[in-house]
């Protein structure tokens, strides 16, 4: 730059046009033109006028009318990922500034700032703004939501991503983004985006729809990204169908992470696989060749642990949506009450209705999945709700190993991953082959729901061996395909299921546990004769056991289940007398009247019966 910038009046700038004149004669090299007009700038303030940007962007727009040019500012940052109009707007390396109604100069934003990308969420139809913005030479970008840059209050927030905003240009800031992007409205280019993975309705299965962007929380961004593909799928292959071969437990594992992506299509309802046992039986190890069916299986990535919130575990399950959800160690849960509500929870495949700050409810997660879970006991118990055992597979693995080399399986896994996901979900997309998914499902159904299991573990365990069937067809083709006496000792059967026959069970075996609380025909003459005698909770004969009503609920209520549910179920299948309208009568018991349950007495003949494993081909 050899040019001097000369020396001017006050009186020059504010009543004259000299120094926007000179300037002007530079216009067509825009380097030494911003150059001079920084000097300028810097001689305009020493003589203390202070909106020299103002006046010569005025000065610009004059000489432009005159001489019959259009003028038009454009963003003109270094490197900047396009040239974008910016109207009344001043874009440089210095920042974005424009000039307010009295001509002085304003700051949006004091380094480089531009919308790049218009996201629209295809489940919502919500729309997001990629903005990028440099500091320091290095650009970056943050997806922002509409709702956030529309409001000086919200966009404030945009400070904890390192763009320079404060309460004093916030307005500024929502002006000049608002402006450039309805300037270059149709320049801006526009995505799809989805906040999750799973089917979508009319476009496919996320993430393997082309040209998707993610546009959810950064907390689910690691999470959306494992879903990949790495290493070699004939590695990943090789390995598993040398474990096809040997343990059952590691099929079901492999089938039931397939068989996740069927659930929503075959209409069925989340459900659990619980793999529980010993130590180093290979239990983790199996949960993640489970994972490396759809991407990472390292515990963090798409396979998790049990140590998070129930709000943390609904959020999981809404954004894997399809895919399974996989966590590990469930003793890390120290509040074992707790495992019937995860279960409900989860199983329900519809999160929790919560309120907004603005009025009206959140918009509810949902769900359509297979949950699979490890750990060292099983995730129900005798006193669990029946709604709980029925939509639970519980494997347990007995302490046999899953693997022979399972430290060789980890390794493999962790470098090859995610291939067998993404083509069972391109051959499944076919809609020839996902009506014979469908019908496949069907029929398997019918098969499984004629044994004595209930109807949602029948559901579960046909979409489990349909899939099997489906990656034998499709993927493996190994012949290795899982038989319904596979899976069939694993199912609860009605009674199993039935919370009111798991208390009549436990109620014969608490009073054959506790005999000496009720007065026989052998204690009485003790009991008369005031000799030393036990607290009595009732009365026992060769027909009945008569138990003191107050003392029937303490024992029904200290095990977990409902005394008033019981007995109503205990009356409608003829397991204990009462008067009418009621479900206890009067006994009298060493002379004084109470009001008793009376629970007949179990018989040798009525011991459920045993479902035999028969091998039923399909």
């Amino acid at each position: 730059m050899n040019e001097k910038v000369p020396n001017y009046t006050k009186e020059d700038f504010l009543t004259g046009t000299k120094p926007f004149e000179w300037l002007w004669q530079f216009r067509d090299n825009k380097l030494k033109f911003k150059q001079l007009t920084s000097v300028m700038q810097e001689k305009a303030k020493s003589v203390k006028v202070l909106n020299f940007v103002a006046l010569l962007k005025a000065y610009m727009e004059m000489a432009n009318l005159e001489s019959g040019v259009e003028g038009e500012s454009v963003t003109e940052f270094t490197n900047q990922p396009a040239e974008l109009r910016c109207g009344r707007w001043t874009a440089d390396d210095f920042g974005v500034t424009t000039t307010d109604k009295f001509g002085f100069e304003v700051v949006a934003c004091s380094h480089p700032i531009m919308p790049v990308q218009r996201l629209v969420n295809i489940d919502t139809g919500l729309e997001k703004l990629k903005l990028a913005f440099s500091k320091g030479g290095r650009w970056r970008e943050i997806i922002v939501d509409k709702t956030t840059l529309a409001s000086k209050n919200s966009i404030t927030n945009l400070a904890g991503f390192g763009v320079a905003v404060n309460s004093e240009n916030a307005k500024y800031l929502v002006q000049y983004l608002t402006d450039i992007e309805a300037l270059n409205y149709r320049e801006i280019e526009e995505v799809n985006a989805v906040s999750r993975l799973g089917w979508i309705d009319d476009y496919g299965f996320s993430p393997y729809v082309d040209n998707l962007v993610f546009d959810g929380e950064n907390t689910f961004r690691h999470f959306f990204e494992s879903v990949t593909e790495c290493g070699s799928y004939d590695k990943w292959l090789e390995l598993a169908l040398k474990i096809r071969k040997g343990s059952v437990y590691a099929r079901l594992l492999l089938a039931a992470s397939f068989s996740s992506v069927l659930v929503h299509p075959c209409g069925g309802m989340p459900f659990f696989v619980h793999l529980w046992g010993g130590t180093e039986t290979g239990k983790t190890v199996g949960l993640m060749l489970a994972a490396s069916v759809w991407g990472n299986p390292k515990i963090g990535r798409f396979a998790h642990t049990f140590n998070a919130t129930s709000v943390a575990q609904e959020l999981q399950a809404s954004f894997v949506n399809s895919l399974p959800l996989i966590m590990d160690e469930l003793q890390i849960v120290k509040d074992k009450k707790n495992f019937d509500n995860i279960i409900y929870m989860l199983s329900e495949g519809s999160g929790k209705s919560r309120g907004q700050k603005t009025g009206g409810v959140q918009k509810s997660g949902e769900w359509h999945n297979c949950i699979l879970t490890t750990g060292e006991m099983p995730i129900s118990n005798d006193n669990s709700g029946g709604g709980a055992v029925n939509r639970i597979i519980q494997l347990d693995c007995k302490d046999i190993k899953l693997f022979d080399d399972p430290v060789r399986v980890a390794e493999t896994i962790k470098l090859n991953y995610g291939f067998a996901g993404r083509e069972f979900i391109e051959t499944l997309s076919e809609p020839d082959n996902m009506k014979y998914a469908k019908d496949l499902q069907k029929c398997i159904f019918e098969l499984v729901a004629n044994g004595e299991t209930t109807e949602k573990q029948a559901l579960a365990a046909s979409i489990i061996l349909t899939a099997d069937q489906l990656i034998d067809e499709w993927i493996f083709k190994d012949g290795q395909k899982l038989k319904l006496t596979d899976i069939e000792p694993f199912l609860s059967t009605k009674k199993d299921v039935s919370a009111n026959e798991r208390a009549l069970a436990f109620l014969y075996d608490f009073v054959a546990i506790n005999t000496s609380k009720f007065i026989t025909s052998e204690t009485l003459y003790a009991a008369v004769h005031n000799e030393k005698m036990p607290e009595i909770w009732g009365v026992m004969d060769g027909e009945y056991t008569y138990i003191i009503k107050s003392q029937f609920d303490k024992i029904m209520q200290n095990e977990g289940y409902n005394a008033t549910a019981f007995l109503s179920w205990a009356k409608q299948n003829d397991i204990i007398t009462c008067e009418k309208n009621k479900t206890t009568k009067l006994k009298r018991i060493l002379g004084r009247v109470t009001r008793c349950v009376f629970l007949k007495n179990a018989k040798m003949d009525e011991s459920p019966d045993i479902m035999g494993n028969i091998d039923i081909p399909y």
